[in-house]
């Protein structure tokens, strides 16, 4: 058995990843395709890829099923240069990876072959797969210690390696004491990848093409099959919505130990929720209860209060956000800004210093450096039909409860009285005030009350 390594496959070699993608997923009970579901914002297909890309794979197939340009299309997105092909019967895995059959005859030095729907899949393994085949297998699978093995496949070992996966159901007694399971999971020499898969036949009861017949197929023909042992956890499938929530859970561990290693503080890190993609700088604090979108980016020493919710935003060394903050896509936050509590930025940028401390929306809007924004303020920036933009320059005050009505702009060191509603420019240095004058009527109170009084009861 072969352990997992950190070390890269040897050499420039090409590896072509298969991805199979066909499986229908009736169980998750949606409308969705099931491996376009996500984990960590990100599509389970897309973590597949992703994970194989890191390992060096040089050329990817994916194989889905007819009708399923939804997929394709994920496909592509996640690497620009995978290629389509399409498994019109559902025969098997092995029939599955021979739809790929033109690429199997292009020549790589190694084939993988992974399942979109086994998210958890790292690069690390996928690595240490194609270093075996680089350092003489010709089959490897992948397997686990299962703490339950009832019904998984089981990998029989022998003094020269792998010797067979048989299936639960034709299993001896003896083989079912067995704990190490298969993942499914295999990796081929390429020079012999399609010699050993078109070799499969379907000769058992449901008539299908079982990858795991390659195994006694590469022995037969006098070559190596070695087993690379992975934790269950990572090779974990996801076939319904518990499963998918199993997932998710395992993935925001992995994420949160990761930020954590790399230098952030989480001070309740099971509270905490990432996007694969979240970029986390040192010394950063978390507090309880805070969601990352897609597109974060929160450099050195910036604290992100509790019950935040974050996407697309990027925050400066040393800003505070929330707690009870909302950062939408462009909220673009210089060093040392400050955003408080009930305070949503959209499409705005803060410059350094600059402080929206409290109930208060800026979108679409630049914000000049140590400006201050006060309670309840917020730029009109729509008017049912297009988005305008405010401008607020370095080192403005405005007053509480003001409403900005875009396109506008406020000078730097100017000043908007409290409960203003600016509509015209404000010049630098100015004050800029927009309110009915307070009129104050002497006794009107008690006449009031008195008339209320007078009425008959209701």
């Amino acid at each position: 058995m072969i352990a997992p390594s950190h070390a890269p496959a040897s050499g420039a070699r090409s590896c072509l990843a298969i991805v199979l993608a066909a499986g229908e997923g009736t169980r998750m009970k949606s409308d969705l395709p099931k491996v376009l579901h996500t984990i960590a914002g990100r599509s389970m297909l897309g973590h597949a890829i992703a994970a194989l890309v890191g390992a060096g794979a040089t050329d990817i197939v994916v194989v889905v099923g007819p009708d399923r340009d939804d997929v394709a299309r994920e496909a592509v997105a996640a690497f620009g240069g995978a290629r389509i092909v399409v498994q019109r019967e559902r025969l098997g895995t092995a029939h599955a990876v021979l739809a790929a059959r033109e690429a199997l005859m292009e020549g790589h030095d190694d084939v993988v072959v992974a399942f979109a729907d086994t998210p958890l899949m790292t690069t690390e393994t996928f690595t240490s797969m194609r270093a075996a085949i680089a350092g003489g297998a010709h089959v490897l699978a992948v397997g686990f210690e299962a703490a339950d093995p009832t019904g998984y496949g089981r990998l029989v070992m022998a003094d020269e390696g792998l010797a067979a996966i048989v299936e639960h159901k034709d299993a001896s007694e003896a083989e079912r004491s067995i704990r190490l399971c298969n993942a499914g999971l295999l990796a081929l020499s390429g020079p012999h990848a399609l010699d050993i898969i078109a070799r499969i036949v379907n000769n058992n009861a449901q008539r299908e093409y079982y990858l795991t017949d390659a195994v006694k197929i590469a022995r037969g023909l006098g070559l190596s099959a070695q087993v690379l042992v992975a934790l269950e956890d990572e090779v974990q499938g996801v076939n319904d919505r518990v499963q998918l929530a199993r997932a998710e859970a395992a993935m925001q561990k992995r994420l949160r130990d990761a930020a954590m290693r790399a230098g952030a503080t989480l001070l309740a890190p099971d509270t905490v929720y990432f996007n694969h993609d979240t970029k986390l700088g040192r010394d950063v604090i978390v507090e309880p209860n805070v969601f990352f979108g897609p597109g974060v980016l929160i450099e050195d020493q910036a604290v992100i209060h509790a019950c935040s919710h974050l996407e697309g935003a990027h925050v400066g060394r040393k800003a505070s956000v929330g707690p009870f903050a909302r950062l939408r896509p462009g909220a673009d936050l210089g060093e040392k800004a400050k955003v408080g509590n009930f305070v949503e930025i959209k499409a705005a940028s803060l410059g350094t210093g600059a402080k929206v401390s409290h109930l208060s929306y800026i979108g679409d809007a630049s914000v000049g450096a140590g400006a201050n924004i006060g309670a309840g303020t917020i730029t009109c920036n729509y008017d049912g039909f297009s988005k305008f933009r405010t401008n607020i320059g370095e080192g403005a005050f405005v007053g509480s409860n003001s409403s900005l009505v875009a396109p506008v702009s406020i000078a730097a060191g100017a000043y908007v009285g409290s409960g203003t509603v600016v509509t015209k420019d404000v010049a630098a240095d100015s004050l800029a005030v927009g309110r009915a004058r307070q009129v104050e009527i002497p006794g009107w109170a008690n006449q009031f009350r008195a008339r209320k009084k007078a009425l008959p009861k209701a």
